[in-house]
């Protein structure tokens, strides 16, 4: 099973990324009580950000997907946060595996205290891979915004700096892992945390450039 419309439906012009059809970005619902439905402006507020400043046509809405779900194959972007516990069963990681096997993309956003569970449970996913931290040359930091120096830290927890970590399956990333960042919490609306709007501007550049990754990687 492929992803629907993953390659007919983007087109890359220099003018910015536009699609044949509406894109739907998924937001991951996961078991293990963590607090998946965290960040609840994150998302759409991405979205809306890449529609203006990319001119992508993404869906104005987010979609809920479960990780055994056969319905996240129609999405070409799935996003990943919280703070606490994360299960994956056999049947979940097998089906995120054949997911990202077929052309779907994984962002993990480590929202504080994701880290000690989520690396075992992608482990169920891809057993054979480990999480490499991507140099700051990647392509990921230099879309249509560049980060030289990688991500940006929106929020500060254990004096840690911001890395972001990759699984790659036959050389292509396929799950891109956020961590000591907290880049999600830098797309919600501005009053959620009263964050600077430079900082804000900055977790929103750095999204769009994961989407725009994303969506047109070969």
């Amino acid at each position: 099973m492929r992803i629907v419309g993953y390659v007919i439906c983007i087109l890359l012009t220099a003018s910015g990324l536009l699609s044949a059809q509406k894109i739907k970005l998924a937001k991951l619902k996961y078991g293990g009580g963590g607090d998946w439905y965290a960040n609840k402006t994150s998302l759409p507020n991405l979205i809306q950000f890449c529609n203006q400043q990319l001119k992508m046509n993404l869906d104005v809405e987010e979609a809920i997907v479960e990780p055994a779900s056969p319905e996240i194959f129609s999405y070409p972007f799935v996003h990943m946060t919280g703070h606490g516990n994360v299960v994956f069963t056999q049947s979940e990681a097998q089906n995120l595996r054949k997911y990202l096997i077929s052309g779907g993309f994984f962002h993990i956003d480590d929202n504080y205290g994701l880290d000690k569970f989520i690396r075992p449970e992608m482990k169920k996913v891809f057993p054979e891979l480990n999480f490499v931290e991507l140099p700051f040359d990647h392509p990921i930091y230099h879309q249509r915004f560049n980060f030289s120096k990688g991500l940006p830290k929106v929020h500060e927890h254990d004096n840690k700096p911001p890395q972001g970590f990759g699984l790659f399956w036959e050389g292509k990333l396929v799950c891109f892992y956020t961590y000591e960042c907290d880049l999600g919490n830098g797309w919600e609306d501005q009053s959620v945390y009263n964050d600077p709007v430079e900082i804000h501007q900055k977790a929103l550049q750095m999204g769009a450039n994961i989407v725009s990754f994303a969506l047109t990687q070969e």
